[in-house]
């Protein structure tokens, strides 16, 4: 009995970090889909997202709710400028050129925080408390569940939009054949900006409700972001399922690993999956012989 709730436990905290993984892994591939880019900068969305939360919060005395969507908005505004001014002046540039630039980009965004927020690590208060709940003998806090919600939320609320409405289905038009789209009157500029828009904002909303968990600070949108681009790389580059599976996947494995062999190899664990995954179905587990990319 006691090694199922040992189970169950790794399980649940699996599933709330592969939730974080999936968000960032979709950021991923909504941009690589639009664009074919793997941004690299993904990650530090990410950490903007708590880090200028708890800006707002502890300088202006913001409430928590405006505080939230006010980060989503700045760090939105700065995927729009990086797009604007990094990647649109370069669109004819070959992808190692793109890749080293969102790496650039990150690098920069990264000391930027830094020189702003310094180097200490800071503390974002749980949206609703700390006292843990219990789930057949395994603990869970509140947050974790906001983690899952906001991830379920999320899927539904993108399948929705790039499903049925216009703006949606032009970028989905744009991802298969960005010549075609031009041709039929769809500005294929404003959806690429678009993606860079939507990326930094789920990432940046990540950066949020992970916040409570892991506290944050300039350097943590590193190994978020590479996690991430795990996910992105196990569900086979799609924004649908595969990616969301992807991320489930990687955090239960990661958290079984320390678990049951050792935490100082929960790090490790993403990477070696990465390396198996690249070896032996370069195309991603989830990939289906014509990937739906949304």
């Amino acid at each position: 009995m006691e090694n199922f709730r040992q189970l169950f436990q790794y399980i649940l905290s699996g599933l709330s970090n592969g939730a974080i993984y999936a968000l960032i892994g979709f950021g991923f591939a909504v941009i690589y889909n639009a664009t074919s880019i793997i941004n690299f900068a993904q990650g530090e969305f990410v950490m903007l997202g708590g880090m200028l939360t708890i800006f707002f919060l502890s300088v202006f005395q913001i409430p928590l709710v405006p505080a939230f969507f006010l980060a989503i908005t700045v760090s939105t505004i700065t995927g729009i400028i990086f797009e604007r001014f990094a990647i649109r002046p370069l669109k004819d540039a070959s992808p190692l050129s793109m890749i080293i630039i969102t790496i650039g980009a990150s690098i920069f965004i990264r000391g930027v925080a830094m020189l702003i927020w310094g180097k200490d690590t800071h503390a974002l208060p749980a949206f609703s408390g700390d006292n843990p709940l219990y789930i057949a003998g395994a603990t869970i806090l509140p947050q974790h569940l906001w983690i899952l919600g906001v991830t379920i939320l999320i899927i539904i609320v993108s399948r929705i939009f790039f499903y049925y409405s216009i703006v949606g289905k032009a970028m989905r038009a744009c991802s298969y054949n960005p010549r075609a789209a031009g041709l039929v009157g769809i500005n294929v500029k404003n959806m690429i900006l678009l993606s860079f828009a939507l990326s930094s904002a789920i990432g940046s909303l990540a950066g949020i409700i992970i916040a409570p968990l892991t506290m944050t600070s300039y350097d943590v949108g590193v190994m978020l972001g590479l996690k991430g681009f795990c996910a992105v790389i196990i569900g086979g580059m799609s924004s649908g399922m595969g990616t969301v599976l992807g991320g489930f996947l990687l955090g239960l494995l990661e958290s079984l690993g320390a678990g049951y062999i050792s935490a100082s190899y929960k790090d490790a664990v993403a990477f070696i999956i990465l390396l198996l995954i690249l070896f032996i179905r370069p195309e991603g587990l989830f990939r289906k012989k014509e990937t739906e990319r949304f």
